[in-house]
């Protein structure tokens, strides 16, 4: 008996380690870096939140083209219906390139459209992580 006890204690720390083990975080790639910061955007995007859009624009980019409280005001009066990839593009620099469809509904009006937009996504080697080079969507092409 004494026995069986021991098996089932080690058995159970085993698999305590394991579990510990499997949540410990691993050094993440720059393929996976990126699938994390584009899957961070868009989450942002769909659900309204473009001021947490815009902390993933390159930091460079915010500089030289800042937005102003207006500027946030304006993605306000939208609603994102969808946010679909349409394609990507690796470039020989490392930069990837997609081509997103974005569904906008006017919230005064309610009448819905489609935006196209082009996504420039580089990787910061200093910081470890990648930026969104182009800003957000202009949402009112063509109006």
């Amino acid at each position: 008996m004494p026995r069986l006890l021991l098996r089932c204690l080690l058995l159970c720390c085993l698999a305590s380690c394991l579990a510990l083990l499997a949540g410990c975080p691993k050094s993440a790639s720059k393929g996976s870096a990126l699938d994390e910061a584009k899957y961070a955007y868009s989450a942002a995007i769909r659900w309204g939140d473009f001021e947490g859009a815009w902390n993933l624009v390159d930091p460079e980019y915010r500089t030289a083209h800042p937005l102003t409280d207006i500027d946030f005001s304006r993605y306000k009066q939208v609603q994102i219906s969808g946010y679909r990839e349409k394609g990507m593009a690796i470039q020989p620099s490392g930069e990837i390139i997609r081509d997103i469809e974005i569904g906008v509904i006017n919230r005064n009006t309610l009448t819905e459209r489609t935006v196209l937009y082009r996504e420039h996504w580089r990787y910061d080697e200093t910081a470890k992580t990648w930026w969104l080079d182009t800003g957000l969507p202009d949402l009112w092409q063509g109006e």
